[in-house]
C-alpha cells in the first residue's frame, strides 16, 4: 500500500466516523456517548459542524477516532473463539468492561 493510498484511507475512515457519530448522536445521544466513548463536550462540537467543517476535518491526514479497546483483557474476550456459546458471554464481559470506563471517563 502506498503512502497516498493509505492517507486516503485515513481521509475516508475520518468521513465514515464523523458522518456515523453526527447520526447516531442526533438519533440517540445516550448511545453515541456510549458507543462512540465521547465526552459531551465532544458530541456537543461533533453534533454542531456543518457539513463543510466535516469535509475539511475529514480531510486531515490524521485519524479523528481512536481505538478505545486498548487492554488486552478485552482484546482477549473480543477475540475468543472457544466452545459454542462462549462467544456471547465473552462479548457481554467485554462490554461490560468498556462501560466501566465509558463511566470512569464521564
Amino acid at each position: 500500500m502506498t503512502n497516498d493510498q493509505i492517507l486516503a484511507e485515513i481521509r475516508e475512515t475520518n468521513l465514515s466516523y464523523l458522518m456515523l457519530a453526527q447520526s447516531l448522536i442526533r438519533a440517540d445521544r445516550e448511545q453515541a456517548l456510549f458507543r462512540l466513548g465521547l465526552s459531551e463536550d465532544a458530541a456537543d462540537r461533533i453534533a454542531a459542524l456543518s457539513p463543510a467543517q466535516v469535509l475539511k476535518i475529514a480531510s486531515s491526514n490524521t485519524l479523528v477516532c481512536r481505538m478505545r479497546v486498548d487492554d488486552d483483557m478485552v482484546w482477549t474476550l473480543l477475540t475468543n473463539h472457544g466452545k459454542a456459546g462462549s462467544d456471547s458471554v465473552s462479548r457481554l464481559h467485554a462490554n461490560i468492561l468498556m462501560a466501566g470506563r465509558h463511566q470512569e471517563a464521564a
